[in-house]
């Protein structure tokens, strides 16, 4: 039988959204009525006591009329289905997703409405891999689309492929509320679960009692499920599941959630091989197979980075090496790919002259692996006559000692972190990572990434020296995400206006 392509299925994308504002007070919803970024809002905060709060992708806005009453949330509470164990609830026939938050009595006291979507292509960038039949685990923080995608999983498994597809829905999320899931996932079957607590239950049951080809999990988190996991993977049966994590080394590090990609186990060997392998005595090794042979982290919703032989790259992760996956990203529709990052930051970095940084209260293990972590193109050196940057914290630098003295005798620049916590140098080392040369060499031969960042930071510069506002040049989705970020980190408010092709980033003074 031949296969279609995701891009042959006719599906009507849809969000409901109309449905999600109208259980709103009424306030919210004259709010969101006319905004410009209706239909992109990602969720509404409902707290008690507070103005309500609305969230766009790039923004948060707060409608200052009036604070949410206790009468808010009974209403809007009484517009939904139960809540569940994990006190969330939905709109029938929807993929919202309506959480509640309970004060110590387990009275409502806050309210977290997500807008919950079906967007036809969103697994275009992996769409080889889910049809590859391996196992496929997706790895992202919250609210990058990773239910969003396990959806279009769901339909294109389903109807292109013609496998039979069950979805194991804990919250029903996946599927939507309601007894009849959503057209969003296809000919696929769901099953719900009556509690958090039984998902790994419901799991084998459908295996046992259904027949699957294809299982779908949402938000894998206990190690009852990944041994269940496990035991589906053992029997044939194709895995795509998801788990909060931000990348492969989380994964392997989350006691619960490590077996999913090959689990570890504490080794001693002999002293020749030790001395062989110039390791020492007792080391970390992959103690199985891993459940899921692909591991994919969600960079944004146009972006991910493939891992492929996961059990190799679990491999290598133990021997303490770096590993990166396949960049994946789609520009005008298209899927480009790019080599393992490890590569490209290799090549990038040899280009880059790394700058000697002489640390002083500062601990050197730490900062010698967040570097390395950040790509820095700094180096440690122990001799501060050779340093080009002192670095140090403000208890040090109060102190005054003679290494401080010298250092600012020498002209050698002082950088001073509020303390020694490893968010505090993340920060100071974020300015001494390559970010534009690794875009333009990951990106190839597109330079409409590196123009539009340098555009961005002569627009910078333009703000700082005394103008109100500045407009740049029209770009797609995934550029304006680089631009916005990387205004924040400037601490220039962004803002995005216009539509379609015509659509730019705006940044303005006095926010």
């Amino acid at each position: 039988m031949v296969q279609r392509s995701i891009k042959d299925i006719e599906f009507k994308s849809t969000d409901d959204l109309e449905v999600l504002i109208s259980i709103l007070p009424s306030r919210v919803q004259n709010y969101l009525k006319n905004h410009p970024e209706k239909y992109d809002l990602v969720e509404v905060i409902l707290d008690l006591g507070r103005s309500a709060e609305v969230r766009f992708p790039t923004s948060q806005e707060i409608i200052h009329d009036e604070e949410v009453t206790h009468v808010d949330l009974q209403a809007l509470i009484s517009r939904v289905s139960e809540f569940g164990d994990d006190n969330r609830a939905g709109i029938e026939r929807t993929l919202h997703r309506i959480s509640v938050i309970r004060n110590r009595k387990g009275a409502p006291v806050g309210i977290t409405c997500r807008a919950g979507r079906a967007i036809e292509g969103t697994i275009q960038n992996i769409e080889d891999l889910v049809m590859s039949g391996e196992s496929v685990l997706l790895l992202g923080k919250p609210g990058v689309g990773k239910t969003t995608m396990l959806r279009e999983v769901a339909r294109v498994l389903s109807e292109s492929a013609n496998k039979r597809v069950v979805i194991v829905d804990t919250s029903n999320e996946i599927a939507g509320d309601g007894d009849v899931p959503h057209q969003a996932i296809g000919k696929s079957r769901r099953m719900q679960v009556p509690a958090t607590s039984l998902q790994h239950q419901v799991m084998i049951e459908a295996v046992e009692n259904h027949m699957p080809e294809v299982i779908i999990i949402d938000e894998m988190s206990t190690e009852s499920e990944s041994l269940a996991a496990r035991t589906i993977a053992e029997r044939g049966v194709q895995l795509i599941a998801t788990a909060h994590a931000n990348n492969l080394e989380n994964v392997l590090t989350n006691p619960t959630l490590s077996d999913l990609v090959g689990g570890t186990q504490t080794v001693t060997l002999g002293d020749i091989e030790a001395k062989r392998r110039r390791t020492q005595k007792t080391i970390l090794e992959r103690k199985h197979d891993p459940t899921f042979s692909i591991v994919v982290e969600i960079v944004d919703r146009d972006t991910v980075s493939v891992h492929k032989n996961v059990g190799n790259q679990i491999d290598e992760i133990l021997k303490g090496k770096s590993v990166s996956g396949e960049l994946r990203w789609i520009e005008k529709g298209v899927v480009k790919k790019l080599a393992p990052e490890a590569k490209v930051e290799n090549k990038v970095l040899r280009n880059v002259d790394r700058v000697p940084l002489y640390p002083f209260g500062i601990s050197k293990g730490s900062l010698k692996s967040l570097i390395k972590e950040y790509g820095a193109s700094l180096k440690i050196t122990d001799n501060e006559n050779d340093a080009k940057i002192f670095l140090t914290t403000k208890a040090h630098y109060s102190r005054k000692p003679e290494s401080l003295h010298k250092a600012q005798q020498m002209g050698i620049p002082v950088h001073v972190l509020r303390k020694n916590s490893k968010e505090q140098v993340k920060k100071f080392l974020e300015k001494y990572t390559p970010e534009i040369k690794k875009k333009s060499f990951a990106f190839g031969t597109n330079h409409t990434v590196v123009n539009a960042l340098e555009e961005l930071q002569t627009a910078v510069r333009r703000i700082f020296d005394g103008e109100m506002r500045v407009e740049l040049n029209a770009q797609n989705s995934f550029v304006r995400r680089l631009q916005h970020k990387a205004a924040s980190k400037e601490g220039i408010h962004s803002m995005s206006i216009g539509e379609g092709t015509t659509r730019r980033v705006v940044l303005e003074k006095g926010w």
